[in-house]
């Protein structure tokens, strides 16, 4: 079973499980400010569950390549993800950075944020 670490903090996943919905389902943190409240609850049409993934996780597909190029996002090519799009297919490391879309340079650290 895959680990997820996040905050400083690890758990065991299903194999494929979808990243945001595990997230959620561990109570983590994963919306910065208003985001929690209004998003797309998990259709990659909003881009505020964008994160920083190390380890393998599934390919993005055309609706998740398509929100990250518009911005503030700047694309796959810059390192984010969107949680909402992501399976996990193995041990893997998130970083949720500052930012209403985590569209930041700084990480935050897992308390709700107001920016």
């Amino acid at each position: 079973m895959p680990q997820v670490k996040i905050f400083g903090k690890t758990y065991t996943c299903a194999q494929g499980a979808n990243l945001r919905q595990f997230l959620l389902d561990q109570n983590v943190p994963l919306y910065n400010g208003p985001s929690s409240l209004v998003n797309c609850h998990g259709l990659g049409t909003c881009g505020t569950c964008a994160v920083g993934i190390a380890g393998p996780v599934s390919e993005a597909g055309g609706r998740e390549k398509f929100r990250l190029g518009l911005p503030p996002h700047k694309g796959v090519e810059g390192g984010r993800r969107l949680a909402c799009q992501v399976k996990v297919l193995g041990d893997i490391e998130v970083t949720k950075y500052e930012g209403i879309w985590g569209e930041g340079a700084r990480p935050v650290d897992g308390r709700v944020s107001a920016s």
